[in-house]
């Protein structure tokens, strides 16, 4: 009987799965394509919202990352319909600096970097927050309240600092050897970075202390493919080749644990709003939701169904995971697989919401309200889909309030019913 429960179980899952939900087209940011122009270099790997929802960025290939005023982005999309060229004659910054620009004033513009740009991360800054380095009175850049950066990770090893509203390259850090394949500021408006690289490891920089590097850390043995702070930037995830799921104290900058579940490569991360869940996305074809608290796996989102075995997942399967990401409602997660499609999961349910057709898809991320995804590809264009709509329970509001500052460790001691310290422990 158990096995006629649990293969009963499957075939209703498999049945929701072929009535799922499409998600409604936004719009498409295609990249222009000269006529001799090699498909090598024109990949998107990285998509990028400003923190306050003022930009949208992304590496358009060929060293550029553009660009554009989000609201204005959404206009146009209205206005002139899904499609929509990027326009090359937009403003070009140079890899130096570029003068007349208004800051503030929201402008499209085309940066050079200089190399193939592999990562973008938006960074702003809190004045009170000073910077860790407390011997140094002096320093070259003092940001204000408004400063907007743009992080870029190049294919050389190195990592250029952006003037968001003038253009003007900043910084320019230089101490990893291999390709930066991801970076991501703390939230904490810190301007502390993090790079992740091919070189296996990871480098935190002080960009308050004009760029100064701070920390190496140490314990991948391959690759570093993915970093993700937690929302309180205590908390360092990072992933890579075999397998790797590494959690970090940024405090101490020390390992606390490894994460173990996953049968291949992992090569994305992100926290939940809360920061009580973590989500990462593998080659063996699964998305496993954890608790970053107690290392435990919660959810199991796959791709293929039915579940691969270990030694399948392991290898070409057909069904790699490229990217995840938590949507700001702390309800729906994205995952973007080499099946073509994109899917859009709910944290209680074990099949997709909705989907959306997408092909050679490479990274994806959520706007900052939550209300669109963005889907990087291998030519260079970024796709836009509406996030499922949903008001999120009084009860789920006010565990995402509580789990933002308790850990499970505090909230399995409060004295309430084991039902709703499993609730708030998101393990029903």
């Amino acid at each position: 009987m158990p096995s006629l429960s649990g293969g009963l179980t499957c075939m209703i899952n498999f049945s929701a799965c072929l009535f799922q939900v499409r998600s409604r087209t936004i719009g498409e940011l295609l990249a222009p394509a000269a006529p001799f122009d090699k498909k090598c270099g024109r990949e998107n790997w990285t998509v990028a919202f400003a923190p306050d929802g003022s930009y949208f960025a992304w590496s358009q290939g060929h060293r550029t990352v553009k660009l554009v005023p989000w609201s204005q982005c959404l206009k146009n999309f209205l206005l002139h319909g899904t499609k929509n060229i990027t326009n090359s004659s937009s403003l070009r910054l140079s890899r130096q600096n570029s003068d007349g620009a208004q800051k503030n004033k929201p402008r499209e513009h085309i940066i050079d970097c200089g190399d193939i740009v592999w990562s973008l991360a938006f960074g702003s800054s809190v004045p009170e927050k000073q910077s860790r380095c407390v011997n140094i009175e002096w320093h070259r850049f003092r940001f204000g309240q408004d400063q907007l950066l743009l992080a870029t990770g190049l294919n050389n090893g190195r990592i250029k600092i952006w003037d968001v509203y003038t253009g003007k390259l900043l910084l320019n850090l230089v101490d990893h050897t291999e390709v930066v394949r991801d970076l991501t500021f703390a939230p904490d408006g810190s301007l502390i970075l993090v790079s992740a690289s091919r070189d296996k490891t990871l480098r935190v920089w002080d960009l308050k202390d004009d760029g100064n590097m701070m920390k190496v850390l140490r314990g991948h043995q391959n690759w570093v493919y993915s970093c993700a702070f937690s929302p309180d930037s205590s908390m360092l995830c990072s992933v890579g080749a075999s397998k790797a799921v590494f959690l970090w104290n940024m405090d101490k900058y020390t390992m606390i644990r490894k994460l173990e579940g996953h049968h291949h490569d992992v090569v994305a991360c992100d926290f939940s709003p809360d920061g009580a869940l973590l989500a990462t996305a593998s080659y063996d074809t699964r998305v496993y939701i954890w608790d970053p608290h107690t290392g435990d796996i919660l959810m199991e989102f796959g791709h293929l169904f039915p579940p691969p075995t270990p030694i399948f997942a392991g290898g070409a399967n057909d069904r790699w995971v490229r990217s995840v990401s938590f949507s700001h409602d702390g309800l729906h997660v994205a995952s973007l697989a080499d099946d073509k499609m994109v899917r859009f999961w709910r944290i209680d349910e074990d099949y997709p919401v909705q989907v959306a057709p997408l092909s050679n898809g490479l990274c994806c991320a959520f706007s900052t309200d939550g209300s669109v995804l963005a889907a990087g590809t291998h030519d260079g264009s970024v796709y836009f889909w509406a996030t499922p709509r949903q008001v999120p329970s009084l009860q789920h509001l006010c565990r995402m309030s509580i789990r933002r500052v308790m850990p499970t460790q505090e909230v399995q001691e409060l004295p309430v019913p084991s039902k709703v310290l499993e609730f708030l422990s998101y393990r029903i």
